[in-house]
């Protein structure tokens, strides 16, 4: 199987190159590496290009934000198996890719597959703010908040061309409409990878303290949007994420 790895970034010279390294350290030997950068200007276009050769497809170019620039990925993505790295996070080991498509061998009638992940500090992927672990998919803790971590998540491209892209009407929290849509909506079939696949770095759209308020709203919208209860599926949601910030058990 074709493995699709999509990465978006706009102006992260600080982290890019770690997370590109980590892409192309896996063992696993049929990756196909796309970058989408949104022209930036910080450098970060000039550490991408010192790996060009290595990676399958590269585009720089303005976009209409993140979620613009993941859509282009998956448009361009050509593998059986497609799966995002952000460009402040890197995968936990050399062996996750592999992992996954062991899964999907395992599971050949499931559409996708994720597990768990780490969120670390900025300055040391040693130092674990949070512990994300997914627990086995079950339909109805959907309804309480429970989504599976998002860089976790790998899709079958086929379930992606039937099911649609990520809806641009929301800003920030649109992986979290996409979930939605996908899990609870048409309810497609997951298989839990129980290991930890990504550790992820503080500060990005949806763990940005600054836009907490706006993240929550989004959320809300989105949740309203499917018809489920919103303002206890979001309750429910913070309440899971406090209790792992303090090493608690998440709830059911």
């Amino acid at each position: 199987m074709k493995v699709s790895i999509i990465t978006i970034c706009c102006n992260r010279k600080e982290t890019i190159a770690n997370c590109i390294e980590s892409v192309l350290s896996q063992e696993y030997p049929n990756i196909e590496y796309i970058v989408i950068d949104g022209n930036s200007t910080d450098g970060t276009k000039e550490i991408i290009q010192s790996y060009e050769q290595r990676i399958s497809t590269y585009l720089s170019e303005p976009d209409k934000g993140m979620y613009d620039a993941i859509n282009k990925g998956l448009k361009m993505a050509t593998g059986d198996i497609i799966g995002l790295m952000h460009s402040d996070d890197a995968f936990y080991d050399n062996e996750v890719v592999s992992k996954i498509v062991t899964m999907f061998k395992i599971f050949p009638s499931h559409d996708g597959v994720y597990g768990d992940g780490i969120y670390v500090t900025n300055d040391s992927e040693e130092k674990v703010v949070r512990n994300r672990i997914g627990g086995a998919y079950n339909y109805k803790k959907i309804k309480s908040g429970w989504l599976p971590l998002h860089p976790t998540v790998y899709l079958r491209k086929s379930i992606i061309e039937k099911l649609g892209y990520y809806d641009l009407d929301f800003k920030i929290a649109s992986d979290t409409e996409f979930l939605l849509r996908y899990l609870f909506k048409s309810r497609i079939k997951l298989a839990y990878l129980n290991t930890y696949l990504v550790k992820m770095k503080m500060g990005g759209l949806s763990t940005s303290r600054s836009r907490a308020f706006e993240v929550l709203y989004e959320d809300y919208r989105i949740y309203r949007y499917h018809g489920l209860p919103a303002f206890t599926a979001v309750f429910k949601k913070k309440l899971r994420a406090l209790k792992q910030y303090l090493n608690l058990e998440p709830i059911a």
